[in-house]
């Protein structure tokens, strides 16, 4: 009984969780100090571009194991109209330094710009509630897709987000 819970909520956490298209609201930190890898952006900076949007904090396991698909991610689009954007919403107190964010960007090679969360103002103002989550946004700004949990090369869940942003990237 528990594998068959363990494969409906796995199957569950694999599938996009969005009805509809929605804006995207706008980035809540406007500090340079609060951006790491990039001054402060704005959706307007990023319209025109199709935009994965990746929470996640330093301590979940499953979140830096997502680090070297993310990294293929942005080396296969690298030519394309396409943008990663890090949010760092912390689950622990110690990981609101941003000086150990900033080590653990070095530390996992993350080249993107990472917009540090530490009061979840942009995790409540999207409505999230998972680490790693992986938010789609097309050339508008619209949400479009939303991906829960972990994800590697060649899995569904990467072959999945791969296919929608190639569509995003043709429309």
């Amino acid at each position: 009984m528990r594998m068959l819970q363990l494969s409906l909520i796995a199957l569950i956490l694999s599938q996009p969780v969005l009805a509809d298209t929605r804006p995207a609201p706008e980035f809540t930190q406007t500090d340079a100090a609060e951006w790491l890898n990039s001054p402060p952006l704005s959706l307007a900076d990023l319209r025109g571009d199709v935009v994965l949007i990746d929470f996640w904090t330093f301590a979940c396991w499953n979140c830096y194991r997502s680090f070297p698909w993310l990294n293929t991610l942005e080396a296969t689009f690298a030519d394309e109209s396409f943008r990663v954007i890090g949010v760092h919403s912390p689950e622990f107190e110690y990981e609101k330094d941003p000086a150990a964010v900033a080590k653990k960007i070095a530390e996992f090679e993350l080249k993107h710009p990472v917009m540090i969360d530490n009061a979840h103002r942009y995790w409540r103002a999207i409505g999230n509630r998972y680490w790693p989550a992986f938010y789609l946004l097309d050339k508008q700004g619209n949400i479009r897709d939303v991906f829960i949990g972990e994800t590697h090369a060649g899995d569904k869940q990467s072959k999945r987000i791969e296919s929608a942003i190639a569509a995003l990237l043709a429309e």
